[in-house]
């Protein structure tokens, strides 16, 4: 699992990431530090695998860490820490993904991709306990490579979810905050996701 499975519960390692925010606000850069150490590398694979960039992706952690920095004395603990740092995240990724859009030049009849979650979310109301590994590095270059076309061809929704699923550790819970849907919705998503991820890369659990 991801460094962000701290999940900001206190224990063996330490303060809350709440607890450490409260103390950044107030002047403890150290607190900040730990912060930056817990989450970095869960929110760089999360932004990597939602913009498919490297360089773009460092760019964007560095862009959310500075507007955590820039917002610290507005800070209050209404929200968990990690749901407040993947919102940041996740609308980066919006806009990013906006921009992107914009440059590219695409023909009015071009296929466009499919979003039957939104459809059949009612059917679902529990997501399979079944992990796919999306962490670059726990995975060779081949499949590094399988796992991100199977993850492209995602709507963007399910992705998103699988996403901070898998990599940011959050619950259905804190994802239907930041996505702004209901836990249930969150789910389906979530479920359509591994039924997808699983037929493309079903080969790769056989022995």
């Amino acid at each position: 699992m991801t460094d962000a499975t701290h999940n900001g519960r206190e224990g063996a390692d330490g303060p809350t990431d709440e607890a450490l925010m409260v103390s950044f606000r107030r002047g403890d850069s150290k607190a900040f530090a730990v912060l930056v150490s817990r989450h970095r590398r869960g929110l760089f694979n999360f932004l990597l695998r939602s913009v498919n960039n490297p360089s773009r992706a460092e760019e964007l952690l560095q862009e959310v860490f500075l507007r955590v920095i820039r917002a610290k004395s507005r800070y209050e603990q209404t929200a968990r820490f990690s749901t407040w740092l993947y919102t940041i995240a996740r609308n980066l990724c919006v806009d990013e993904s906006r921009r992107a859009k914009f440059r590219r030049t695409v023909s009015l009849d071009a296929p466009r991709r499919g979003r039957d979650g939104d459809e059949r979310e009612s059917m679902i109301d529990s997501t399979a306990a079944v992990q796919v590994e999306v962490d670059d590095e726990a995975m060779g270059p081949t499949i590094q490579r399988r796992v991100s076309a199977a993850l492209d061809l995602l709507p963007d929704d399910q992705r998103e979810v699988f996403l901070m699923r898998q990599l940011g550790g959050l619950s259905f819970k804190e994802i239907g905050e930041i996505v702004g849907a209901p836990e249930n919705t969150v789910k389906s998503r979530m479920r359509y996701a591994l039924e997808k991820l699983r037929s493309e890369l079903g080969d790769l659990r056989k022995e």
